[in-house]
């Protein structure tokens, strides 16, 4: 599954509350097949109800997530094995979690939840990491693949303007596992360069795909 989604476009399809499409796994299921319609290699969904959705009528792998409270109350990106578990009854092929240590900064309950999933629930694990240090240690606990997800969303890194592509060229040269670009890519030249030129696996789009009203919102500010 993971070697499918080599030098593909993976469009993150996910909806927010206050925006038209929250809470309509149909809408969802559309976003995806636009995805599908334009010659994408994967989706990356969150929850349960949107990937059942989606893989009634696109048959591509499905990354899934599920943003939910921890045992702290802090909302992260699968937070459990349960909610993992419940992700895969959906449908989903690979597993995305929050491997932050500003998420997740005990390494042995990181390395029990890899574990249990790959183990028990037989699917890939990606780790959505901020930097280097915690892509070495997803490695080590045993994930499949490693996203940027998280980059300059911690409170310990920068927010760079557009993708991080120096950190992903970092990764690339720092681990074994596929990289994975993900986060702020806006232009298809970022896409272009992320695997043609750092090294990445693939890449993740979605506000920049999936969001209609800040792609508006990008024309109404140039005017």
């Amino acid at each position: 599954m993971v070697d499918n989604l080599k030098h593909k476009l993976i469009v993150s399809c996910q909806s927010w509350p206050g925006t038209p499409f929250y809470g309509d796994p149909r809408m969802m299921r559309a976003m995806a097949e636009c995805a599908l319609m334009a010659g994408a290699g994967g989706i990356r969904a969150n929850g349960p109800d949107d990937i059942r959705e989606i893989k009634k009528t696109v048959p591509l792998p499905m990354i899934g997530i599920w943003k939910a409270p921890d045992k702290r109350g802090v909302r992260i990106i699968t937070p459990d094995f349960e909610s993992a578990e419940k992700l895969a009854d959906a449908g989903a092929d690979i597993i995305a979690i929050d491997a932050t240590a500003e998420a997740r900064p005990d390494e042995e309950e990181l390395r029990e939840l890899v574990g249990r999933i790959r183990s028990e629930l037989k699917l890939a694990v990606m780790a959505d990491i901020s930097n280097a240090e915690e892509a070495v240690r997803a490695e080590r606990c045993g994930a499949d693949l490693a996203a940027t997800t998280m980059a300059g969303y911690t409170s310990y890194t920068v927010k760079t303007d557009g993708p991080d592509l120096d950190l992903i060229e970092t990764l690339v040269r720092t681990v074994h596992i596929p990289i994975v670009g993900e986060g702020r890519f806006s232009k298809p030249e970022e896409v272009q360069e992320a695997i043609r030129n750092r090294g990445a696996h693939s890449v993740v789009v979605g506000t920049s795909i999936t969001a209609p009203w800040e792609i508006a919102a990008r024309f109404v500010r140039a005017i």
